[in-house]
């Protein structure tokens, strides 16, 4: 299952550059990479923060 996955989420970003209709495209494919992994530390973030206040507050 997670080799499916993964080759299903495998991006050629090189490629997606070459084809782009202009230069700005650029930009929005390096937002596009950062963001889920900007999403997931945020989310580990939140996470860490409840539960060090949880335990602090006990």
């Amino acid at each position: 299952m997670n080799l499916l996955i993964a080759i299903l989420q495998e991006v050629d970003i090189d490629e997606k550059l070459k084809e782009a209709p202009d230069s700005s495209y650029g930009i929005g494919v390096f937002i596009g990479t950062l963001l889920p992994f900007i999403v997931l530390v945020a989310i580990a973030y939140t996470i860490y923060r409840y539960n060090k206040n949880r335990i602090k507050d006990e």
